[in-house]
């Protein structure tokens, strides 16, 4: 394994402790199980990858020579797991899922890093207005 590979790897690792993230999201390195479990590649000319693959195909390819920029890309996909099942376990039946799930993904997004949680929410746009979400 590179030592960028290397790098990433550990970085992912203090950035799950933050959150208490299981392993069982977190990405593998260097190939895939194809399972639909994300893997992070780092090739010779410096790109790193994120990519999904399950049952021998490729769903997904994302490249980037921005170290943060996949972070995000990991930590986007880590927390909404995480969110996910948060939200299921502390459902209220009256209220959209949604809005406890994305408050949740951003408080633990917040917790990594404010400009990711920024970001998320800028992608979620009206989303969070239908919900009734308000963001500070």
């Amino acid at each position: 394994m590179s030592g960028t590979l290397n790098a990433i790897r550990e970085r992912i690792g203090e950035l799950a402790a933050t959150i208490e993230a299981p392993l069982q999201y977190l990405p593998t390195y260097e190939s895939s199980e194809h399972s639909g479990r994300p893997h992070v590649e780092v090739t010779s000319d410096g790109q790193l990858h994120w990519v999904v693959c399950e049952r021998g195909h490729e769903y997904e390819r994302r490249s980037t020579l921005e170290r943060d920029e996949l972070l995000y890309w990991v930590f986007a996909a880590v927390t909404h797991e995480m969110a996910s099942k948060f939200e299921v376990a502390h459902r209220i039946e009256s209220e959209d899922f949604r809005r406890q799930l994305f408050a949740h993904q951003l408080e633990l997004l917040r917790r990594l890093s404010p400009s990711w949680a920024a970001r998320r929410v800028r992608e979620l746009g009206p989303l969070l207005d239908e919900v009734g979400l308000q963001v500070d």
